[in-house]
């Protein structure tokens, strides 16, 4: 038997604790090893854990057990205030009994269906907040001898430790529950929607330049989704759990623009009352995202190309050189090259920050990804509580005919407005007022009505046809019709 020693004790319990407060390690392995070390430290042969199965019906059903018994017990379910074990989970007080099997209170099922021979037991509550959640029981001392004063008072401490860990193991889990929420929120907020060949050579090319520290362009009309690439970069990289730091070149003046990328000191100007840190010092070790670089003067070209050249730069009316470690993804709207050669932009600033470029397709140009990019809105939009809005058999082909100048921008702007305002739980091509086709139909008056009709089904297929790139099978499911219908059509009306 192994005696009772206070520095055992200590040493014992600081080892539990240490591993308590490691959040790698899993409840059930702590419980594990504290049942253990309890019975290892007092000399009993068995060790057992009974947890309250649930509030109604308070019945105690075995988690935990030394050795192989756990299988045995697992199925036995002890009613409240029944045996030993109930008695003390219906009391919250403790049972010591030295004559188990001539305890009136002892459970006899537990030996026949356990096949457990007891002669002695500690039994101790687990309490939380005044609340019983389940017993502790130790279970003949290898010594033959009863429990002693000084058993029970590390028994004790033991019992009081364990539903610390049931304590923990729901905060953690709390704590997982809202970290996934939070990332899924961050991941719809940055989903990129769309299986086009257009789209998906952009992702491809944005998920290669990830691991890398080259600077990347992204290039694309106003709404195409140049920020979302540049989160893509930087959530695929080894840089993701760093910072990702963004700002509008183009919505700050100058004077402006640089406080906030370089930071101030105390009394560098007349409202610097305290010093400030700017960006560039914010995303270290992570990535900046300049968007609306073809905006930013001609002066501050000057001072950011200095600072991604040395990677270090002072803060504004400091002296102090800084060093940063920072990744930099720009984007803009407008034709750079030009503006290199009409001499608006710097031409060594281009080429420091134009390392590898991407070009993201308009709306236009992946019309096919429409149908995605509506129920992907609708889902967003929709509010939490009630029934997603059904999408009417006309709808997407009207929206696939709209040019959308202000690309996916527009068109979710456009969604969200219309499941505000929409009175049905459909949504209707009147719930999107604006011209659905390009190519305006010629058709002059006077024409019969088959010219007519052949007229609009000439530019209607045609445009159709244009948004999916020529695929007649996703032309024909947006139209609604068989394919070879719509090829029937293609050859009656001579569509090229």
């Amino acid at each position: 038997m192994k005696l009772i020693d206070n520095q055992a004790n200590i040493q014992a319990i600081r080892k539990i604790s240490s591993q308590f407060k490691t959040v790698s390690m899993e409840v059930d392995e702590l419980l594990s090893m504290v049942i253990n070390t309890a019975a290892e430290i007092v000399g009993t042969q068995y060790a057992s854990l009974l947890l309250v199965q649930d509030d109604k019906t308070k019945k105690l059903q075995y988690y935990q057990s030394s050795g192989d018994h756990l299988g045995e017990l697992k199925d036995i379910e002890i009613p409240p205030g029944v045996g030993i074990a109930g008695t003390v989970s219906k009391t919250g007080k403790m049972i010591i009994s030295d004559d188990v099997q001539n305890d009136s209170r002892w459970y006899k099922k537990a030996n026949e269906e356990g096949h457990v021979q007891v002669k002695s037991i500690a039994c101790l509550p687990l309490i939380v907040d005044k609340k019983v959640i389940g017993v502790i029981q130790f279970r003949d001392k290898a010594s033959g001898e009863g429990f002693s004063d000084a058993d029970i008072e590390v028994l004790g401490k033991f019992a009081r430790m364990i539903p610390n860990f049931f304590q923990a193991s729901k905060s953690r889990r709390a704590l997982g529950q809202e970290f996934d929420r939070l990332k899924e929120k961050y991941m719809q907020r940055y989903t990129i929607v769309g299986e086009s060949e257009a789209i998906q050579k952009c992702i491809k090319m944005a998920e290669r330049l990830s691991t890398s520290k080259a600077s990347v362009m992204i290039n694309g009309e106003s709404g195409t989704g140049k920020e979302l690439f540049a989160h893509l970069i930087h959530d695929r990289g080894p840089r993701q759990t760093q910072p990702f730091v963004s700002v509008s070149c183009g919505a700050l003046p100058a004077s402006i623009l640089e406080r906030e990328l370089f930071g101030h000191e105390k009394g560098a100007f007349t409202s610097a009352d305290s010093a400030k840190i700017g960006l560039f010092e914010a995303a270290d070790t992570g990535t900046l995202f300049l968007d609306e670089i073809g905006e930013m003067p001609m002066d501050m070209q000057v001072k950011l190309l200095r600072v991604i050249q040395e990677e270090s730069f002072i803060r504004l009316g400091g002296t102090e050189t800084i060093k940063v470690d920072v990744r930099i993804i720009t984007a803009t709207n407008r034709d750079l090259e030009e503006m290199v050669r009409e001499g608006t932009f710097r031409q060594d600033l281009y080429y420091r920050i134009h390392v590898i470029g991407i070009k993201l397709p308009s709306l236009r140009d992946r019309r096919e990804d429409i149908p995605d990019l509506v129920a992907y809105f609708l889902r967003k939009h929709s509010v939490e509580g009630q029934p997603t809005k059904k999408i009417n058999k006309s709808l997407v082909a009207h929206l696939m005919g709209y040019s959308w100048p202000g690309n996916i921008r527009e068109l979710e702007n456009s969604i969200e407005r219309a499941i505000v305002l929409a009175d049905s739980d459909e949504l209707t091509p009147e719930a999107f007022p604006f011209e659905s086709q390009d190519t305006p139909i010629d058709v002059n008056i006077g024409a019969s009505l088959k010219d007519a009709n052949d007229a609009f089904r000439h530019t209607f297929i045609t445009n159709t046809l244009k948004s999916t790139g020529g695929n007649r099978t996703k032309a024909a499911k947006i139209l609604n019709v068989q394919r070879s219908y719509l090829s029937r059509l293609i050859k009656e009306l001579q569509i090229a």
